[in-house]
């Protein structure tokens, strides 16, 4: 590859490497949380890419020591980010996973895109079932042979 098909490739690279950073940038925007805390926005982005916005409802701080976030996903499910003085833990499921190491990095992007897969909870089924289940039904009444109505 000569220096001159390099620069190209680089000319071609640069607008969507912008791009991607200016979409991010808009997006978090709308998070209160992300203007205030401009590192846990760095880490968002790791995790969830610049589009971020795609699948996050809302970003709710919770504890301010140690500082914890919880992200509320838009399929109303959640995980937490603890800021911790060596790194960033993610919290998806129960299950802690420290950022400083790639490995477990990577790990919590896929139960982030497991927990992701899991869509929205189908409360139309979900309200069915539980009446269905609570016996709220028609009355029922049983005749007896000494002609004693009983209602159920």
């Amino acid at each position: 590859m000569t220096a001159a098909e390099l620069r190209e490739k680089i000319r071609m690279i640069i607008p969507t490497v912008v791009g991607n950073r200016k979409q991010a940038a808009e997006a978090a925007v709308e998070y209160d949380e992300l203007t205030k805390f401009p590192e846990l926005k760095s880490i968002i982005v790791d995790l969830l890419t610049h589009e971020f916005d795609n699948f996050v409802a809302s970003i709710d701080w919770v504890a301010p020591r140690p500082t914890t976030f919880r992200i509320n996903l838009k399929n109303d499910f959640n995980f937490y980010l603890i800021y911790t003085k060596t790194s960033w833990i993610a919290q998806v499921e129960g299950k802690k996973y420290y950022l400083l190491n790639l490995p477990e990095e990577e790990r919590a992007t896929d139960a982030i895109a497991r927990i992701l897969r899991y869509g929205a909870p189908d409360t139309a089924s979900a309200t069915a079932d539980v009446e269905a289940n609570a016996g709220g039904g028609e009355d029922v009444s049983v005749d007896v042979e000494d002609d004693v109505t009983v209602d159920i």
